[in-house]
């Protein structure tokens, strides 16, 4: 319980740091659009690059685990029908995605209205619960604060999310940093609930395989435990949902600052980088085929945290610029970010972790050098 709270309260600055930027930006992009602003092209395409990468793996990381969460359920028996469902599913969002932005931004609420009622029946269940106060002496498991704060900030992450379709909101200087804000603040106080509910009403929690379920029969019986595991499934269904609306727009706006590279910057009329939303389809398509892909969630949470220190660079350079109407005083909460990241990453993250990192970094430089050499090959 303390840590989430205590997660959540040191990523506030973060928030308040994109939710600043964001309201000066009035175009897609995020860090992206950030980063080109304060440090140029090169440096922006490189952040594009990463958070593009580290998207998609999760994004295919969630659909291999709704598809074998839901296994069982849906009669799937080997891995290859596992595996064809995973695409099926993924073929479907992306298809939906193209329909258009405003039909996606409609789904995507639907899916997060459906997916928090069973959360907060869940808090609700467990603040009128008349069980006992203290429950049975629980397990013991010993971690890091740090490891299990990294892992609480997965949870917690998707602030930074909410500049990168800011140039498909309307009064976006208003409307971002509310959003920004207000997301993490929100996620926190529902996260916190939830994991007080579970600690009181599943003594043995660090052997549970389910434990929103389990705390949900306990505190109200069978049919809240059926409300809020079909309530997981819809929660991963949206998470995937939002990757892909989201993650093709990293790559648009990378290309954008690269030139156009291949046309991938093209945004339709109705809000949708169809280009960039195919690629993004087919990298998903293959990765979901290489089976289970749970270790990659590190890789994302790694490059959030890359995220967080170019906004909080990019803030630092700005203000002290005097640009986009920003004031030295403005970036106060920029040192506090990089202090938050750098001990979430230095030491919450592991060695194979950093590797997988320091991997992608590098394949994301041979993929620019190949892109300018091939625009400057066309005399583009």
């Amino acid at each position: 319980v303390w840590v989430f709270g205590l997660t959540g309260l040191a990523l506030l600055p973060v928030a308040v740091a994109f939710a600043i930027l964001g309201s000066r930006f009035d175009e897609d992009g995020g860090p992206v659009v950030f980063a080109r602003a304060a440090f140029g092209a090169d440096f922006s395409a490189l952040v594009g690059w990463v958070t593009y990468v580290s998207a998609f793996f999760s994004a295919a990381a969630v659909l291999v685990g709704l598809t074998q969460a839901n296994a069982a359920k849906l009669g799937l028996e080997g891995p290859l029908e596992r595996r064809l469902a995973a695409l099926a599913l993924l073929t479907v969002i992306v298809l939906v995605v193209a329909s258009g932005l405003r039909l996606s931004a409609w789904i995507w609420t639907s899916l997060t209205v459906l997916k928090l009622a069973p959360l907060l029946l869940l808090v609700a269940a467990w603040a009128a619960w008349s069980g006992p106060e203290t429950p049975p002496e629980p397990a013991q498991v010993s971690t890091g604060w740090l490891r299990a704060g990294l892992t609480a900030m997965f949870a917690l992450q998707g602030f930074e999310i909410v500049p990168v379709i800011a140039g498909q909101v309307r009064s976006s200087a208003r409307a971002i940093p509310r959003a920004t804000v207000g997301s993490l603040v929100l996620a926190t106080i529902l996260y916190v609930g939830l994991a007080w509910a579970c600690v009181v009403a599943v003594p043995d929690l660090a052997a549970s395989a389910a434990p929103l379920v389990d705390a949900a029969g306990v505190l109200g019986g069978t049919v809240l435990a059926g409300l809020v595991d079909i309530g997981t499934s819809v929660s991963a269904g949206a998470i995937a949902f939002a990757m892909l609306v989201t993650t093709p727009r990293y790559l648009s706006s990378m290309a954008a600052g690269e030139g156009g590279m291949w046309g991938l910057d093209q945004v339709a009329a109705d809000g949708v980088p169809r280009r960039a939303l195919v690629l993004t389809w087919l990298l998903v398509g293959v990765f979901v085929n290489f089976g289970d892909l749970g270790e990659l969630f590190a890789l994302s949470s790694l490059a959030v945290l890359m995220q967080f220190g170019v906004t909080a660079a990019a803030l630092l350079a700005l203000a002290w610029r005097r640009e986009r109407g920003l004031k030295p005083r403005d970036a106060w909460p920029a040192p506090l970010t990089l202090v938050v990241g750098l001990a979430l990453a230095g030491l919450g993250a592991t060695a194979r972790e950093g590797i997988v990192a320091v991997g992608v970094v590098l394949v994301g430089l041979g993929v620019l050098w190949l892109a300018r050499r091939h625009r400057g090959s066309t005399g583009a």
